[in-house]
């Protein structure tokens, strides 16, 4: 039996209240402005991680948005919605990246890690300019998907699958993915023959007979592909 719309409002609006838990415990506690921070493309052979931070107004249960989740849950077409509602509606959002070359340079848990200070680094400058007091405006608290940052000089909080638990999160999971996946689509002008415009870098079958067919190019890591029968320097 299909659910009616005010059904499904009322599903998505008790998703929202249980994924806004963490932040009404923090503004409970005082802090103004929490960010949520997410990466996406730590698995694929080819590409950057990106990572997003998103502050979220304390109103924004009451603004009517809904439908925000864990981006590998939404379609493309309701996270490319989602991305600018996002943008608009965030006090402030920031975006990180590391490339190819860092993440075989430090490995790819490293490189995640400078990519979401990247964000946060980008979204505490976002919200010092648009407060005009980098000391009474600033980030107090950020949640993070799973990691922590042992040398971020702000309160934090890892949430294992922190994207599906809290709205912040999940918001910045859904900058991070989209903006990946255009990135990858920008890729897949320059190196056709790896059907980056579908796969976005992962390992699928079209991706890995590209690597058969023509090497490896040159954003690819070369820290996540072993096999001998690929040449090394095609397409660089």
């Amino acid at each position: 039996m299909r659910k009616t719309a005010a059904e499904k409002e009322r599903e998505q609006r008790e998703l929202l209240n249980r994924m806004l838990a963490y932040e009404r415990a923090l503004y409970a506690q005082g802090v103004r402005h929490v960010a949520g921070v997410d990466e996406v493309g730590r698995g694929p052979l080819a590409g950057p991680v990106v990572a997003a931070a998103v502050v979220l107004p304390p109103d924004f249960s009451e603004l009517g948005i809904f439908g925000i989740n864990d981006s590998k849950k939404l379609s493309e077409k309701r996270r490319e919605e989602l991305f600018d509602v996002i943008r608009e509606t965030a006090v402030v959002y920031g975006l990180g990246y590391a490339d190819h070359q860092t993440i075989d340079e430090v490995n790819i848990l490293e490189a995640t890690k400078l990519a979401m200070k990247q964000a946060i680094t980008a979204a505490s400058a976002m919200l010092a300019q648009k407060c005009g007091d980098a000391e009474t405006c600033r980030i107090g608290h950020v949640l993070i998907d799973a990691l922590t940052l042992p040398d971020l000089k702000l309160p934090q909080t890892a949430i294992i699958k922190g994207d599906a638990k809290s709205v912040s999160v999940a918001a910045a999971s859904i900058l991070a993915k989209v903006t990946r996946d255009r990135l990858m689509q920008e890729y897949h002008a320059l190196y056709p023959g790896y059907a980056f415009d579908r796969n976005k870098g992962y390992g699928t079958a079209l991706h890995y007979a590209g690597l058969e067919a023509n090497g490896m190019c040159q954003i690819h890591r070369r820290s996540f592909i072993h096999a001998e029968s690929i040449a090394d320097e095609t397409n660089l």
